[in-house]
């Protein structure tokens, strides 16, 4: 009775009973990403998404589809983009990201009327990700599909393909149990329709042969039709199922080839230092020095633990994005306090400071201070943070929100990502760049042996945001194969292995320090020597399957007009 009536309501109202879905599709999807360790909810997501945009409908609804399942996906999942701005900021930016979804809905209704489409709209997904990660101002790669697998069955993959091959996977699930469904649904509507077929046949050939059997060629064809009918279905039931499986398998199998956590070239011991912060919210940079002093203060606290035995002395020292506001090479006093850090605790320091340039914009950097020498190399920020570090077009902006002006004044720096503390080659991504997958690939050509992920979550306060940027950095270690540290101001500060586990993590808030002994490898990943390869190979066969799916709904036009011209010549003849 319940799924006659659904089956009624859905007949009657399809607009409406596909838009439901679509939300429903979105909210699964976001189910799927920290703190939440609900991995499996993001295929099945793809699956009800891929249901609903499938159709030989207009493309304007597939995009239509697509944008409310972007809605019902981003509104919740960035909320932190807000907190301290107000709504506007939050809801634009999640309506901008769900463009993209509605994007991939409208290919996924192009590419979705080919054979062997699952892999097509899988593909789809990828590109839609690729161009939301591009464009415009660099992108925003945030809400990735394989940025919430960090704890599930296809975060090896990273170490073939990173997390394009990730998010791929994902998708290909979801759209294999898409078309196991149907599949299913079609072999249940075959053996409804044939046995009702073959009773009527039976009958018309009573009426019109009196009972007597129908010659050869016709009853022939009428008995194998069904047949070949049932042949396909079960070989589209296969096939969806293979679908569904391969890529679930193939990360379970690649899990055991994933590197020991413990093992490297050799070991050295590293230590993150989580300060916290006065206060949260945007506020908390006007207690610049309360900042810098906190983190001084845990460090110092280190040295006396090792000096007395209850901690193992670090060989580097890793501080957080925007530890030091105040710039220590402008600054004496800040630089006399790093110095006499880094002397107490007897290793330099991957110190996070604001740096002041000569024409008054700065840069978001990580200097190597290495004691009484004083600073070293340094990393500036390459992939700085649109709206936040710096404000496109800000005059016109400063027409819908205060906060404009409070945007900073940024720009980005250059180099290969690499710093060298006492000879160790370390990879940095500081805090937003970790999204991005460009921003270790220089890193690792450059020889890196450790990652580090500098970041300062305080001014996102309670939210999410920390533990969804946390299951990055998690991704990016396997895609790499390198231990890789993350130092936040406020927490969670951790230690994160090559095969992507959380072997230490702090709280938030409270002052703390993570120290552990860590290997340095110099081996690479197969996702690290390919590079951006899959992902462009991805792009490129969606491009192709949309233009075979352009061609193919032309000559099926062109066919169907062919047809009408037949049949009004034959009815005027």
């Amino acid at each position: 009775m319940v799924r006659e009536r659904l089956s009624a309501v859905s007949t009657r109202y399809p607009v409406l009973w596909r838009a439901v879905a679509a939300i429903v599709a979105g909210l699964l999807l976001f189910g799927s990403f920290p703190p939440r360790p609900w991995w499996f909810l993001a295929p099945l997501g793809i699956t009800v998404l891929a249901l609903v945009v499938r159709g030989s409908g207009r493309l304007r609804a597939g995009f239509g589809y697509g944008f409310l399942a972007g809605l019902a996906f981003f509104v919740p999942l960035l909320p932190w983009t807000g907190i301290y701005v107000g709504p506007l900021p939050w809801l634009a930016l999640s309506t901008v990201c769900a463009v993209y979804i509605g994007l991939f809905g409208l290919m996924a209704r192009l590419v979705g009327r080919l054979p062997g489409w699952p892999l097509w709209v899988a593909l789809a997904w990828a590109t839609a990700e690729w161009v939301r990660s591009s464009f415009p101002f660099g992108g925003f790669p945030w809400g990735r599909l394989a940025f919430g697998q960090a704890d599930g069955w296809f975060l090896s993959l990273a170490s073939i393909g990173g997390a394009p091959l990730v998010s791929f996977a994902v998708a290909l699930t979801g759209t294999g149990a898409a078309a196991l469904i149907l599949a299913a649904l079609s072999t249940r509507a075959g053996q409804s329709a044939t046995g009702s077929v073959g009773v009527r046949e039976e009958n018309e050939d009573s009426i019109e042969d009196g009972g007597a059997e129908v010659e050869e060629p016709a009853a022939e064809r009428a008995a194998s039709a069904p047949a070949d009918q049932h042949r396909a279905t079960r070989i589209a039931l296969v096939t969806a199922a293979v679908t569904l499986v391969l890529m679930p398998i193939a990360g379970l199998i690649l899990g055991a080839t994933l590197p020991d956590p413990d093992q490297g070239d050799r070991t050295i011991t590293v230590a993150a230092i989580q300060g916290s912060v006065p206060r949260l919210g945007l506020d908390f940079n006007s207690q610049r020095r309360a900042v810098l002093d906190n983190h001084v203060r845990r460090t110092k606290e280190l040295a006396r633990a090792v000096e007395a035995g209850q901690a193992k002395k670090p060989d580097v020292v890793i501080w957080p994005e925007n530890s030091s506001d105040i710039d220590p090479l402008r600054n004496a006093d800040a630089a006399a306090l790093i110095t006499e850090a880094s002397e107490q605790i007897g290793a330099p320091i991957l110190v996070g400071a604001v740096l002041v340039n000569s024409d008054r914009t700065t840069t978001n950097s990580v200097i190597v201070w290495n004691g009484a020498a004083g600073p070293g190399e340094r990393h500036d920020k390459k992939i700085i943070q649109p709206f936040g570090e710096y404000l496109p077009m800000r005059s016109f902006f400063r027409l819908f929100s205060e906060y404009a002006d409070r945007a900073g004044y940024f720009v980005p720096g250059h180099g290969d990502g690499v710093v060298h503390a006492d000879g160790i080659p370390i990879g940095v991504a500081t805090c937003y760049e970790v999204a991005f997958d460009r921003a270790f690939e220089d890193a690792m050509r450059a020889g890196a042996q450790l990652l580090t992920v500098p970041t300062n979550n305080a001014t996102f306060g309670d939210s999410e945001m920390t533990y969804q940027q946390l299951a990055m950095s998690r991704i990016r270690a396997v895609e790499h194969g390198r231990a890789l540290v993350v130092a936040a101001t406020s927490g969670v500060s951790a230690i994160i292995g090559a095969d992507g586990s959380v072997r230490q993590e702090s709280p938030q808030f409270v002052p703390a320090a993570l120290v552990a002994d860590l290997p340095l490898r110099t081996s690479n990943t197969v996702a690290t020597l390919v590079g951006p390869a899959p992902e462009r190979v991805f792009v490129a066969l969606t491009v192709v399957a949309m233009v075979a799916a352009l061609r193919r709904g032309r000559s099926a036009g062109g066919a169907k007009k062919t047809d009408r011209k037949v049949l009004k010549a034959e009815i005027v003849g």
